[in-house]
């Protein structure tokens, strides 16, 4: 795993400060790129808001993904976080996944192309590993990945820790770590809820992984303050892993 304050994970469509947007100027994208070099900073993965499960949104989603694709390729970022998104009422799981199968079989080429991976993020309506391992699986596509959120399983009671791993494990490209309580999104420090970190990282290092660890808190405390006990927290169970 490499270590998290090397790394800054960008959200994309929300307007934050960062400025890092589709609507970017080319001139912009070469300063940010350049900046980011000098500070000795990898930009790891663009998280976006692209799913696929609608199929009054799959056409603009593919064009707006291709639109991302690019942006990430100006800056070098190897990564970008991609959802299935919310079934609509009255479609079946296996509709759905025909829809994200052709979505992101259709772009994977340019994502190859831009040296980019898509990774759909364990999440919403596809929190079930399984069910992502069988989008992936059918994409067979080595630009289209899996990014592993350890909690959304958990907490949603379709799988654990160790479950989740052994349905991803070959197509796990970035982690999502947090910790929460209950079965909504109630966050509180690693290590005193309900996902055990330290046995993710132990399943992670069981296979060599060498991706990045994307801590994702939102609403929460200040980044003030749980930052530096969440890097703490973490660095403690690498440690204790060597």
């Amino acid at each position: 795993m490499q270590p998290p304050t090397a790394a800054v994970r960008q959200d994309l469509d929300a307007n934050h400060g960062h400025g890092i947007e589709v609507g970017l100027a080319q001139t912009r994208r070469r300063v940010v790129k350049a900046q980011a070099e000098t500070a000795g900073v990898e930009l790891t993965c663009l998280a976006t808001s692209l799913a696929y499960a609608d199929p009054d949104q799959t056409d603009a989603m593919v064009a707006r993904t291709r639109e991302r694709i690019d942006l990430a390729g100006d800056l070098d970022v190897k990564a970008i976080r991609v959802f299935g998104g919310k079934i609509p009422e009255g479609m079946d799981r296996e509709r759905a996944t025909d829809l994200l199968v052709d979505s992101l079989s259709s772009v994977a080429d340019h994502a190859e192309d831009r040296g980019v991976t898509l990774c759909m993020e364990t999440h919403d309506d596809w929190c079930d590993p399984a069910h992502v391992a069988t989008v992936v699986t059918r994409v067979d596509r080595p630009a289209v990945t899996i990014t592993w959120d350890v909690m959304h399983s958990v907490r949603t009671g379709v799988a654990t820790i160790d479950e989740s791993f052994e349905a991803i494990k070959p197509w796990i490209r970035h982690v999502h770590i947090h910790d929460g309580i209950g079965s909504g999104v109630a966050f509180v420090p690693i290590g005193t809820g309900e996902i055990d970190h330290q046995r993710a990282l132990e399943l992670l290092s069981s296979i060599g992984f060498s991706g990045y660890l994307s801590g994702e808190w939102i609403d929460w405390e200040a980044p003030e303050s749980h930052l530096p006990r969440e890097l703490a927290t973490m660095k403690r169970y690498e440690q204790e892993l060597s």
